[in-house]
């Protein structure tokens, strides 16, 4: 759906993106984190097409953003992080603007204008002013605006920024209901444990490149971790995982291990039983999940690291 090869961006007195290559796959959501300046707005501009790349390209379903600009807009919605509403305008207003302004024929409007409001649950509010409208609720006229035209991707820009709790939890499911109905979505944020609730994979951008050179995968599709707890220090831990079928990618402590495990049932009854026969003194052995935020710091340092 998205490939991005060697892309190289510089503003007057700065090279925002160095060589950027990633590939990313329909249907999905990809997190794009990094601290701030590491170049994710640019980045999403990029692939928007609305900024052009000193060298390399982007290629979006097909179509190159330097040889096919207005067409990719056709294609695809792009929330940036601050977005503005016609506050005086009703939510159906400001749908149908953004409906037109897609070129969306007048005998189609309405038709688009619902299917928009339903997708972000604003059907209740069409005669809202934007103005009236919660934070939470702005955010979903927003992207109700970008997907009105029916894109096949949709890129938001820090879009959780300023939402409470609640409104957090619900633009979530909001994501996970757009990427059923085949979006693909790429979100940048710097909230990790709200990117880890509806990510498929996390793009690190840090200093204009993506660390670790490729996307890592944070959603279904990888080895389940397990997470072994000792009663007291065993150095041999580490090195006792490491040994067995199946283990992998082993995080050893004094007193635990967080490592992957491609066995099912029957494979990890077989390992717990082989540290209690080794003599480890076993007192938790469960599966685990790995937050997106331990994820993201490994990979930085490794990038980091000469």
């Amino acid at each position: 759906m998205i490939e991005v090869v060697d892309l190289i961006y510089e503003y007057p007195t700065k090279r925002a993106l160095h060589g950027v290559s990633l590939t990313i796959s329909g249907a999905s959501i990809t997190a794009l984190v990094g601290p701030n300046g590491a170049g994710k707005t640019t980045l999403l501009r990029c692939l928007a097409a609305l900024e052009m790349p000193y060298s390399g390209k982007v290629v979006i379903d097909g179509l190159d953003t330097r040889e096919h600009p207005r067409k990719i807009h056709e294609r695809l919605g792009y929330l940036p992080d601050f977005f503005g509403l016609y506050d005086e305008l009703t939510v159906a207003q400001c749908l149908t603007y953004a409906a037109r302004s897609h070129g969306i024929p007048p005998s189609s409007t309405s038709g688009a204008v619902a299917k928009a409001a339903k997708r972000v649950s604003l059907s209740d509010r069409m005669e809202s002013r934007a103005g009236e409208l919660s934070r939470g609720l702005r955010q979903r006229l927003a992207i109700g605006q970008a997907i009105v035209h029916e894109p096949r991707v949709l890129l938001l820009d820090e879009p959780a920024a300023g939402l409470d709790p609640q409104a957090r939890r619900d633009l979530s499911q909001l994501l996970l209901d757009l990427k059923a109905l085949g979006l693909t979505l790429i979100v940048s944020s710097h909230i990790l444990a709200e990117l880890q609730d509806y990510s498929d994979q996390m793009v690190i951008i840090d200093d204009g490149r993506i660390a670790g050179g490729k996307a890592v995968s944070v959603g279904a599709g990888t080895a389940p971790l397990m997470r072994v707890m000792l009663a007291g220090e065993d150095g041999r831990l580490g090195g006792f995982l490491s040994a067995q079928e199946g283990v992998g990618n082993v995080t050893p402590s004094a007193d635990r291990a967080v490592f992957s495990f491609s066995g099912g049932a029957q494979e990890r009854a077989r390992l717990l039983s082989a540290l209690i026969g080794a003599g480890f003194a076993v007192i938790e052995f469960a599966e685990t999940k790995r937050s997106l935020e331990e994820t993201y710091f490994d990979e930085v340092n490794k990038a980091r690291r000469p």
